[in-house]
């Protein structure tokens, strides 16, 4: 990142912008700039050199540095990566292994991921082309608590496919640090209530079972 800014006397320009958050933008020789820069006892950053003049911001270079960097993580952390999971039916699945299946694509959708349900014809199965339609419009109905319809359903040579995006996106880890906190909690409070249970004797008095 160092190399992305000019600074100080690297600056090449012999006027450039000044902006900042307490300075009015204003063009202004280099020099003076530079003197500007020092007399508040910080760095002249060049953050926009194809601009013209180039723009400049007055600010502790490692400061500025630091904001980059915070910015950048805060941009990283906003991005969800976005999985496609893919889903598989025959022209005829049977109703246990379809709810088998629409189980996993809840679970997809609920986690971020996209998924893509297609059916597959086999040979002569390709006459059953409308049932798969009715098959992938059926499952698109069951999911519309968890996902919307990104693209009907289209043939392409021997798949029918649709896409689903999800509507709600739960956040993998936060969703596995949830569980592990609920378990470890459940595990500190099972010895207590275990030994409620199976006390049996009479209650004595200051000692809490």
């Amino acid at each position: 990142m160092k190399m992305q800014y000019r600074v100080n006397e690297q600056i090449r320009a012999h006027e450039v912008r000044i902006v900042g958050d307490d300075i009015e933008s204003v063009v202004m020789p280099l020099t003076r700039a530079l003197q500007l820069a020092e007399q508040k006892g910080a760095d002249l950053v060049e953050i926009s050199p194809n601009a013209e003049p180039p723009v400049c911001r007055i600010i502790d270079y490692s400061k500025f540095l630091y904001q980059q960097k915070k910015r950048q993580k805060e941009i990283k952390a906003k991005q969800v990566k976005v999985e496609v999971k893919e889903i598989r039916f025959g022209p005829q699945t049977d109703e246990h292994d379809y709810n088998f299946k629409l189980k996993h694509a809840q679970t997809f959708l609920s986690e971020g991921d996209k998924v893509k349900a297609y059916v597959f014809f086999r040979g002569r199965s390709i006459l059953f082309k409308e049932q798969g339609e009715v098959l992938l419009l059926r499952f698109a109905n069951d999911l519309e608590e968890y996902g919307k319809v990104e693209q009907m359903p289209t043939l392409e040579g021997k798949r029918m496919i649709i896409f689903i995006s999800p509507k709600k996106v739960t956040p993998k880890k936060e969703k596995e640090g949830n569980e592990t906190e609920n378990t470890e909690k459940e595990m500190r409070v099972a010895p207590k209530q275990k030994a409620r249970k199976e006390y049996t004797g009479p209650k004595v008095e200051g000692e809490d079972f």
